[in-house]
């Protein structure tokens, strides 16, 4: 149901031909290889544990169509419908947030309920409205002042570059760039909706990063973390002979995923990494922009879930979402220490350890499952303490405003 209300956007990665091959006549009308920086970088998943995918580099069901994969979902969800005698029940959940965080719900606004607890583990971060046509169209200077007073809200929040820019609305990554100068975000600005706004957050100063689930029953004392995600990027790794294009074909997972890394790298294919120098392939980490995703539940701890706790009880009512996080280690993460928060969704959310290849479908379809079991025992709760659901009609106007703004987004790194 999930993935149905945000409406996909073209997020399943399809191995559609004919945009594999002007990919590649772009990459191939260059006559010379170049070469990477020599010098060595840290490691691009620094942080997690060590990823092995050679044994089984995707499920047979991780890139199926949504409508196929969510078909048992949307079934149960009518079923739970009937037995609660309501069809928006999960929405009700999360009053703080419009329509409990399952569509249309503003990143800025959830990290601003952030109390004094929650608050100085969020990365620093700006909403900035987006320059008007006539800037954009009339001259540089326009856009120039824009950009200057963009600049000075960064500094006055302690930000610098390289910061993440995203849209204030939006799923799945969807238009999530990192920026490292005032062209770069002079660039971002000239192909953003002009009828949008946007944040600007610090970038991380730790590479890992997890997506922390959480439910908090209404009425109990105390709430507990139910799953963990780790993510990493996708990565090649130089052999000192082959381009990034070959490395990826030669890849038992990118080369699934060919078509989406191609778009993201066009500019490097050609380019011939060192010997062992890693080459990411994406930067946001959503699985449908081609992030590897495990199951992080064997590194669960009591001291993680009570921290988490602490800090989503900062949140007015909030009971269920996910946070999405970046840690400096595993042994850090277990204890509770040394993370940040990039993000906090609502029930929208999904448990994600699902996705990673080694699951089972009777597994990830018994977790989504239990999940909106469990979001309709919570909006029946709400709903008996005088909590409002929202209409089937408010649910469409969400989803079909999101969906609209998503497709002129800028592209996703």
């Amino acid at each position: 149901m999930n993935l149905l209300l945000k409406a996909n956007n073209g997020e399943r990665v399809l191995h559609d031909v004919e945009a594999q091959q002007s990919i590649e006549d772009k990459s191939s009308a260059r006559t010379t290889e170049t070469s990477f920086r020599q010098d060595r970088q840290p490691p691009i998943n620094q942080g997690l544990p060590s990823l092995n995918i050679t044994d089984k580099p995707v499920s047979f069901f991780e890139f199926w169509p949504a409508w196929l994969f969510y078909l048992p979902v949307v079934l149960y969800w009518l079923l739970l419908s009937l037995r609660y005698r309501s069809f928006g029940l999960p929405m009700a959940v999360n009053p703080q947030i419009p329509m409990g965080g399952m569509v249309g719900e503003s990143k800025y606004d959830i990290l601003q309920q952030a109390g004094n607890v929650a608050r100085p583990y969020i990365l620093p971060y700006v909403l900035r409205e987006a320059p008007s046509r006539d800037v954009l169209h009339n001259c540089d200077d326009s856009l120039r002042a824009h950009i200057d007073n963009d600049l000075q809200a960064l500094h006055a929040e302690g930000i610098v570059f390289p910061c993440v820019i995203k849209p204030e609305f939006g799923c799945r990554g969807a238009g999530v760039q990192v920026v490292h100068s005032q062209d770069d975000l002079s660039a971002y600005l000239r192909v953003f909706p002009a009828d949008r706004r946007y944040i600007i957050q610090q970038l991380a100063p730790y590479v890992a990063e997890a997506g922390v689930f959480y439910e908090r029953m209404p009425g109990a004392e105390r709430g507990r973390v139910t799953s963990i995600t780790l993510k990493y990027r996708p990565v090649v790794v130089g052999n000192g002979r082959q381009n990034v294009k070959s490395l990826i074909l030669g890849d038992a997972r990118a080369s699934l995923l060919r078509v989406l890394y191609f778009e993201k790298n066009t500019e490097r294919l050609l380019q011939v990494p060192a010997e062992g120098e890693e080459v990411a392939l994406a930067f946001a980490g959503s699985h449908c922009r081609g992030s590897i995703f495990r199951n992080g539940n064997d590194y669960l701890s009591e001291a993680l879930s009570h921290k988490i706790d602490d800090l989503m009880q900062d949140f007015p009512e909030f009971y269920y979402g996910r946070l999405d996080i970046k840690f400096k280690d595993i042994a850090s993460l277990q204890a509770g220490e040394d993370f940040c928060i990039i993000e906090v969704n609502g029930v929208s959310s999904e448990k994600t350890h699902i996705w990673d290849s080694r699951t089972s479908l009777l597994h990830a379809f018994a977790t989504l499952l239990e999940q909106y079991g469990t979001l309709f025992k919570m909006g029946h709760i709400m709903r008996a303490r005088g909590g409002k659901v929202p209409s089937v009609r408010q649910l469409i106007a969400c989803w079909w405003r999101e969906l609209r703004s998503v497709r002129r987004y800028p592209c996703t790194d």
